[in-house]
């Protein structure tokens, strides 16, 4: 079984303010491109115009922007240079999930 630590790690409340989810795998030595994290996530206004932006300076959307199925939360996703993903999410609709 997986023995794991999370930690929320932040400078001020969620829906104002960058927090990552860091987590301790007991027992893991080492990671690579697939293990070591899945993603960062980041809030944004419209995930339409954030995806547009990303394509104009080059970047490689892995997601096209729309909403996710049975929730609606609308999302982009996108690689970085390195070929680590980012994930946009809508912030309106992740507020509506708080709820």
């Amino acid at each position: 079984m997986l023995q794991y630590t999370i930690a929320m790690m932040g400078y001020g409340p969620e829906d104002k303010n960058a927090v990552l989810e860091l987590t301790y795998n007991y027992g893991v030595t080492e990671y690579d491109k697939g293990n070591a994290y899945a993603q960062i996530a980041i809030g944004t206004d419209d995930v339409y115009k954030t995806a547009e932006a990303i394509k104009v300076f080059g970047g490689k959307i892995t997601r096209e922007p729309g909403p996710l199925p049975e929730i609606s939360t609308k999302i982009t996703a996108c690689l970085d240079p390195d070929g680590w993903k980012t994930v946009f999410v809508d912030n309106v609709d992740f507020l509506k999930e708080l709820e």
